[in-house]
């Protein structure tokens, strides 16, 4: 395996130097290798070992005879679209294994700005091998939703998020004021008391506080106590260049009081580590390599890297993102658990909302968000996502899959006179068109029907209208006095229809017809039948209604059926 590997690397490292000035790049050759050869991505190790060695060999050959090499070799390769390559760039300065993690807040469940960074950090770690952590960080319990622990880790396993380790930062406390207490020892954090007004004052003059000036043995003294101070009396600071261009940068709070309770520590804590602290230190001890954030996080890595640079730690690369917009959905947290709240959302899943299971709920599968954030990939550039773009891709996932059903909203029932004996009986249609081997269902057919009250309108009196693989009618008569409409029978052939002009709609027997809900994108619900075929659906099933849309089975019971519109 070892020498197969070698080849492999030796090829693709050959190839990147060629078509990159005689100087391949480690990551960019792991990357390829891992890409076209599926099978050695649990060898991630020694293929990044193979690339470090031949890459260095490679690139102290001369253009030309890196040229003779690889023509030896057959070529440069014909140029591949691969599916996986979509606006997802290879990671730079991969040196051994990649170590990435997904690190959510618990103040809600994940929305579709989270599956951005849960999915491509997902789609890397196929790509490379290596470990992919899952860590919630949940040291401000003030921002801290209980029910969020259990959600995030439900929403994950529904976008196919594999991990391979958890970690909850609460339950990491003592190792922060470990790490807390070593910075103080080395010089690089102090406490300071001063009134958070006055700091900023002096801050926002690049003027450093007096405390900066303590000795180790007073910071020390102060650290200790903080633990039994009052809330804003005191905060560990961690020094950076009080003279830094951006004010944001300068001496930024590593530890701070918080008097709330923990939801799942209590008040065994009162002093928390600021996000910068406890993520640089988790990074650190996780090996973490490359970290995929938005580009609002600029101002943090560079916070971190201060940490980083005082503990003599390897910063690991940042890759930042543009912010992702969504036209028409609730993206922040904060207002959509307001809007809870106030009883203007139903829940988290609300249809309106842009959080993971409301969009399942809908009947949007994974795999289209998947294909959706792998096209826009992890660049700095801002993006706007359309609903129209991610009903496209879910369409081409759900064309083939969704069997087909009559439904009928704001139904009329109509009798139909005159009907012939031999025009009534079980009349059966395919459950997909393309696909006959899935059958066919059933629907039970006396002349007494349900059509949509659009339809029946739009015929008027006189009007002739075709039920779908049955029969057609004409609209002869006035409303009967027990509400129905009536309709006479005209012709059952596809021909005589066509000759008369009629529209060819769906129908659902009146006989056996299940009732149905259909909830709405903006949570309006249309009410109607769904033919009786439809008894079979269990919940989760998506289906497409015939002239009105694709639908997931919300709720399925025997008198009514409740579905989730997706889209056109």
């Amino acid at each position: 395996m070892s020498e197969n590997v070698e080849e492999i690397v030796y090829r693709d490292a050959l190839e990147n130097a060629v078509k990159h000035k005689g100087k391949a790049q480690p990551g960019a050759v792991i990357g390829s290798v891992m890409s076209t050869h599926a099978e050695l991505r649990s060898e991630a190790k020694t293929v990044a070992s193979a690339a470090g060695k031949i890459v260095s060999k490679v690139n102290a050959m001369d253009p030309e005879t890196q040229k003779a090499e690889l023509e030896k070799l057959g070529g440069l390769k014909e140029k591949k679209k691969r599916v996986e390559e979509k606006g997802l760039a290879d990671l730079e300065d991969v040196e051994g294994e990649v170590v990435l993690r997904f690190a959510p807040n618990p103040s809600g469940p994940l929305h579709i700005g989270h599956a951005r960074a849960a999915i491509l950090n997902n789609e890397y770690l196929k790509r490379y091998g290596g470990k992919l952590i899952f860590r919630i960080e949940d040291t401000d319990p003030r921002r801290v939703e209980p029910s969020a622990y259990q959600m995030i880790e439900e929403d994950l396993e529904w976008l196919g998020f594999n991990w391979n380790e958890k970690v909850i930062q609460s339950d990491r406390m003592e190792t922060y004021y470990q790490y807390a207490e070593e910075l103080i020892k080395l010089g690089q954090a102090y406490m300071c008391t001063c009134n958070g007004g006055d700091f900023k004052k002096l801050k926002d003059e690049s003027k450093a506080c007096p405390c900066r000036e303590s000795t180790v043995e007073e910071n020390l003294k102060l650290w200790r106590e903080l633990f039994t101070m009052e809330e804003g009396e005191a905060v560990l600071r961690v020094k950076t260049d009080i003279k830094h261009k951006n004010p944001a940068i300068r001496d930024w709070v590593a530890m701070r009081v918080v008097e709330h309770e923990h939801p799942r520590t209590g008040t065994k804590y009162r002093v928390y580590p600021m996000m910068n602290f406890s993520v640089t230190v988790d990074d650190h001890l996780g090996g973490v390599t490359h970290v995929l954030r938005g580009k609002d996080h600029l101002a943090n890595s560079e916070k971190q890297s201060y940490l980083y640079n005082h503990f003599g730690w390897k910063i690991p690369v940042f890759i930042h993102y543009g912010r992702l917009k969504m036209e028409d959905v609730a993206l922040s947290t904060s207002k959509a658990k307001a809007g809870i709240e106030e009883k203007i959302y139903s829940g988290w899943d609300d249809p309106r909302l842009g959080t993971i299971r409301a969009i399942a709920r809908r009947g949007i599968k994974r795999e289209a968000l998947d294909e959706l954030m792998v096209e826009i990939g992890a660049k700095m550039a801002d993006a706007t996502v359309s609903w129209k773009k991610v009903y496209g891709l879910n369409r081409q996932i759900l064309e083939d899959s969704s069997d087909r059903y009559f439904f009928v909203k704001n139904p009329v029932k109509v009798d139909i006179i005159n009907l012939p004996e031999e025009e009534q009986g079980t009349i059966k249609r395919p459950l997909h068109p393309n696909f006959p081997e899935r059958g066919n269902r059933e629907l039970p057919f006396n002349g007494k029907v349900y059509l949509t009250m659009e339809d029946v309108n739009k015929a008027g009196k006189g009007g002739i209208l075709r039920l779908m693989d049955a029969v057609n009618l004409e609209f002869k008569y006035d409303t009967c006095n027990c509400g129905n409409r009536k309709a006479a029978y005209h012709s059952a052939g596809l021909e005589e229809a066509r000759s008369a002009g009629a529209s060819i709609v769906q129908w659902v027997p009146s006989r056996e017809a299940i009732n149905t809900e259909v909830v709405m994108p903006d949570a309006t619900s249309v009410s109607g039948f769904i033919e009786p075929a439809a008894s079979n659906l269990k919940v989760d099933d998506v289906v497409q209604l015939e002239r009105f849309g694709f639908a997931r089975v919300d709720k399925a019971l025997n008198h009514k059926i409740k579905f989730y519109f997706a889209h056109k």
